[in-house]
């Protein structure tokens, strides 16, 4: 019997890909037009990337993808080299303040996503081999997160607060998912708090943001502006939305609109109804992505599909809720939607990988 993949979870990506490429035109075209004389400047380098993600798509659902559990180690300590490699100046460059970023030319590349998907292969190894040491903090706990808060320490360093929470929460999730008691979550979960503050006081931009978040208006005209017009953009969309093109905001209200603030653009242009399809294909991929995982023939790639969909579907609900004013800005891309070849060609190997999981179920 042929063995197929996921095709719902499959098509559902596509949906969102090709989707995310027509509005990266559309939030991004005012802005390339005046700054690149180009309206389709963004969407090209985009559709680069897109191209590059379906090939990396193909060959990670072609693959045998126990080739990553034999070479989970190596992946991991390329990981940690790239993260060391990016800190070093003249070779790591520095885009709003971080130096997370590798600059071949108008490109750019952080290797902070891909150490997002090192670890969580690493950390499906690490659990399909040491369940029985799990109820030990000292011999099962502790040694991963131990790994995981280094490796969210090297993020740090760039600054990247957004990306690393989303490592160090697929990785916490991994271990709910193994069976670890609860409560070293109550534990891990008050001092991830303390640790958060701690952040915010060394860190007077990080203040800033959470004053702006608790009163946009206090600063309307700086640490307040994109969180005033991002809320401008959602309020006019109404049901239906003004239509596509028809953003006003895109018209240098909101900055950047193409990366983490796409998704008001979205509700600009498309309403209500808009922000119900975006929200329910990423319900839907959540949903075949917990299927296949609960489905998987063994523990390593029940941990690989989990640990993979959450990442995705947690970085959504960041984006989201800070679009939407929830929460402060954490700098999040919002997955196979906004602008960003990094992003987009994780989220590609990282579907690439379920849907292989998929076939072999």
């Amino acid at each position: 019997m042929k063995k197929r993949i996921d095709i719902p979870l499959l098509i559902a990506v596509i949906c969102l890909t090709l989707f995310g490429l027509v509005m990266i035109y559309s939030a991004s075209s005012v802005w390339s037009e005046y700054k690149f004389h180009d309206a389709f400047h963004y969407v090209k380098q985009q559709a680069l990337f897109l191209l590059v993600g379906f090939f990396l798509l193909r060959i990670m659902m072609k693959m045998d993808y126990q080739l990553l559990y034999q070479k989970a180690n190596v992946i991991l300590f390329l990981c940690f080299l790239l993260l060391v490699l990016v800190l070093i100046p003249g070779i790591g460059s520095v885009r709003n303040g971080s130096r997370s970023w590798f600059g071949i030319g108008s490109f750019g590349i952080q290797p902070s996503e891909f150490a997002k998907l090192g670890l969580i292969i690493f950390t499906s190894k690490y659990l399909s081999l040491s369940n029985q040491f799990l109820k030990s903090y000292r011999k099962g706990v502790f040694p991963i997160l131990g790994i995981a808060i280094f490796f969210f320490g090297l993020i740090m360093l760039q600054p990247d607060l957004g990306t690393g929470v989303v490592l160090m929460m697929s990785i916490v999730a991994l271990l709910f998912v193994a069976g670890v008691k609860m409560k070293f979550f109550y534990g891990a979960g008050l001092i991830g708090v303390l640790g958060v503050i701690v952040l915010i006081l060394i860190a007077p931009y990080r203040m800033d943001r959470i004053t702006s978040f608790l009163n946009p208006w206090k600063d309307p005209l700086g640490t307040g502006f994109q969180m005033i017009q991002s809320l401008y953009a959602i309020g006019p969309g109404g049901l239906f939305g003004m239509g596509f093109l028809n953003s006003r905001q895109k018209h240098f209200y909101l900055p950047e609109p193409q990366t983490d603030f796409i998704f008001s653009i979205i509700s600009e242009e498309f309403g209500f109804l808009g922000v119900i399809i975006v929200c329910g294909l990423f319900a839907f991929i959540l949903y075949r992505g917990i299927h296949i995982a609960l489905h998987a023939n063994n523990t390593f790639s029940k941990y690989l599909a989990f640990g993979f969909v959450f990442q995705l579907i947690f970085q959504a609900l960041l984006n989201l809720m800070v679009v939407v004013g929830l929460i402060p800005v954490t700098g999040v891309t919002l997955p196979f939607l906004s602008y960003g070849g990094s992003s987009l060609l994780v989220s590609m190997v990282s579907i690439g990988v379920i849907l292989n999981i998929s076939k072999n179920n």
